[in-house]
């Protein structure tokens, strides 16, 4: 049985794609680090390199991007492109910048991740005028600036760490109630 680490990049390249990430166990949150923004910056200079102009939004997402969110040490990052079912259009691009596609959801809004072989990173790769891409920097920006619910999300995190999960999708997928929570809260205000 395989162990997962935390800290590495999982960006094999003869791992076919779409397979799940084993974790045979818990998950491992750590406390924020502020050097987390300048990881982002890093890897996010090498994405500018791969696409130039092609790069329509780039952003630091997911726990990382949240001062004083416990987290996974994995940089959560957002690239918009003109048409994510284009592959030919960035992947290789991407896969010459030191990016390994790892995952094609076609379903979720022809989502794609990638996998840096520097750092622990995860690359999603959403069309720019797809509604991940809004929802995902909505939900960044309301942990942000709303205690309550940065500390209820990380108060679930804790809680769902401390169970066994096979896969990191799974450990993912448990956090859905918590997070439609939150987004119901998001859309409420942007409504008003």
């Amino acid at each position: 049985m395989s162990t997962f680490d935390p800290f590495s990049t999982n960006a094999d390249r003869s791992t076919p794609i779409n397979t799940p990430t084993p974790i045979h166990g818990q998950i491992v949150l750590v406390e924020y680090d502020p050097v987390w923004p300048e990881m982002y910056e890093a890897e996010a200079a090498h994405v500018r390199a791969a696409l130039g102009e092609k790069a329509i939004v780039l952003e630091h997402i997911g726990s990382t991007s949240v001062p004083g969110l416990i987290a996974k040490p994995c940089i959560d990052m957002l690239l918009g492109v003109t048409d994510s079912a284009d592959e030919d259009a960035y992947v290789p691009a991407l896969e010459q910048h030191g990016f390994v596609l790892r995952l094609r959801h076609p379903e979720w809004n022809e989502h794609r991740a990638f996998k840096s072989e520097r750092i622990n990173v995860n690359l999603h790769v959403w069309s720019a005028d797809s509604p991940e891409v809004a929802r995902h920097i909505n939900f960044r920006d309301w942990l942000r600036t709303h205690d309550d619910d940065r500390q209820l999300y990380a108060e679930t995190k804790r809680v769902l760490a401390a169970q066994d999960f096979e896969t990191m999708s799974d450990y993912a997928n448990a956090k859905d109630d918590v997070v439609r929570q939150i987004q119901a809260r998001i859309d409420a205000a942007a409504v008003r």
